[in-house]
């Protein structure tokens, strides 16, 4: 448990940062001396919603996979094969000719059936997918990853480089639409190349410590909802490990081992609780 621990005492050093409820911030990043790989997101939305994780055991023609969110539908997640998503939204776009918006739980029908980005690259173009206020970002098992936005009438691919992935609520195709510069974005890159240069050796505790400025802490609006970091994911794409913190609590903290998960025969349902 001391490695959760450990990011969440980091995560609390953002509280100075001014913020947004829904500024949400997502990683992949490969190891590129042991060739590990990692993912990490931050999930910033009203902090009353019924989050929750759902684990859907492996069948004939699906795969076994998790994912978090909220009303019955797939904020990001992981599949047995090692395949990685989440989402961020972005400005709004002009809707695509032809293409939309999902109907139903799009991240558990990708997590279900693609194994690798370029099968759910082409899961998107059958289905006619084009997201107008959001972009997702794709990660497999092997090192690829990419980012996909629907901008200006075409589907724009910003591929993984320099073995790190970020991405925050611009649109990497076309910055100025806004939300832009982004102080989480160069956060994370900033010290992810501090974590680099120090020549320590590289783990999930300081990958997930790049995110030390990405955290949202909670803030009421003008109505006295409150919104902040939901929760914050921290997987181990190469080795199975999931954690989960919520509401950027020591507290709070779920930990799994997905290759045992990932073998059991039932559904499961697991609420995220203060």
């Amino acid at each position: 448990m001391r490695i959760i621990k450990l990011l969440i005492i980091a995560f609390l050093g953002a509280v100075i940062i001014p913020n947004s409820s829904f500024a949400c911030s997502v990683l992949y990043y490969v190891d590129s001396t042991t060739g590990k790989i990692y993912a990490v997101n931050n999930e910033d939305y009203w902090l009353d919603v019924d989050a929750y994780i759902q684990i859907e055991p492996k069948s004939k023609k699906q795969f076994a996979r998790l994912w978090y969110g909220w009303d019955n539908f797939a904020q990001g997640g992981i599949n047995e094969t090692g395949l990685f998503f989440d989402a961020a939204v972005t400005p709004a776009q002009e809707k695509i000719k032809g293409y939309g918006n999902p109907k139903g739980n799009l991240g558990d029908k990708i997590l279900a059936s693609c194994s690798t980005v370029e099968e759910a690259l082409i899961f998107l173009e059958k289905e006619k997918i084009a997201l107008d206020k959001s972009h997702i970002m794709f990660g497999d098992k092997t090192g690829k990853a990419v980012v996909v936005e629907w901008v200006d009438g075409e589907r724009k691919l910003h591929w993984i480089e320099d073995n790190k992935l970020i991405m925050t609520n611009y649109l990497l195709s076309e910055p100025e639409a806004g939300n832009f510069p982004c102080y989480r974005y160069k956060s994370i890159e900033e010290r992810i190349s501090e974590m680099e240069k120090s020549g320590e050796e590289i783990n999930l505790l300081k990958v997930g410590n790049t995110f030390g400025q990405a955290a949202q802490p909670p803030r009421k609006n003008e109505e006295g909802r409150v919104g902040g970091t939901v929760y914050t994911s921290f997987i181990d794409i190469t080795d199975n490990k999931f954690f989960l913190s919520y509401k950027l609590s020591n507290e709070n903290v779920i930990k799994l081992d997905l290759n045992i998960e990932f073998n059991k025969n039932k559904r499961q349902k697991i609420k995220l609780k203060e």
